[in-house]
C-alpha cells in the first residue's frame, strides 16, 4: 500500500480521472474528511450518489456514484485543490471565493466542520479552502 501524501488530491484526481472516462461510479479510501466532501458534492447535485463500507473503525471504502448529463458529459466540469501541504490556504468569512456565477462550490474545513462557502459565509466563519469545484 502505498502512502499518499496529500489524501484529498488524491480523491479529488481519482475524481477528475473517472469522469474523463466515463466511469460509472469510482472507490476511494474512506476518511471523515472525505465522506463531509461527498456529501457536499451530493448536496450540490455533482453526484448521483455514495455509499461507505467500512471494514473496521479505521479503515474503509467511498464508492461515488457519478452524474452525468444526457449527452453524456460529465456534470463534475473541474475540480481543484487549494490549500495543499505544502502550502496552507485560509481564508475569512468575506474571503471566500465566488466564481462562475455562483455555480462553483468552495469547500472550506472550519471549526463547524467541512462545509460549502456559501454555508461557511451565511454561519459567518472562515477556515481553510480545501478545493473548488464547478
Amino acid at each position: 500500500m502505498a502512502v499518499i501524501s496529500d489524501p484529498i488530491a488524491d480523491f479529488l484526481t481519482r475524481i477528475r480521472n473517472a469522469t474523463r472516462a466515463q466511469h460509472r461510479h469510482v472507490d476511494v479510501d474512506w476518511s471523515k474528511m472525505k465522506e463531509n466532501i461527498a456529501q457536499i458534492l451530493k448536496a450540490k447535485g455533482f453526484i448521483e450518489a455514495f455509499l461507505v463500507k467500512h471494514e473496521n473503525s479505521h479503515r474503509g471504502t467511498i464508492r461515488l456514484i457519478l452524474k452525468y448529463t444526457d449527452g453524456r458529459q460529465p456534470v463534475i466540469k473541474g475540480m481543484k485543490r487549494m490549500s495543499k501541504p505544502g502550502r496552507r490556504w485560509y481564508v475569512d468569512c468575506e474571503g471566500i471565493p465566488q466564481f462562475f456565477g455562483g455555480l462553483g462550490v468552495p469547500i472550506l474545513s472550519t471549526s463547524k466542520g467541512v462545509i460549502a462557502g456559501y454555508e461557511a459565509a451565511r454561519e459567518g466563519v472562515g477556515g481553510e479552502l480545501l478545493c473548488l469545484v464547478w
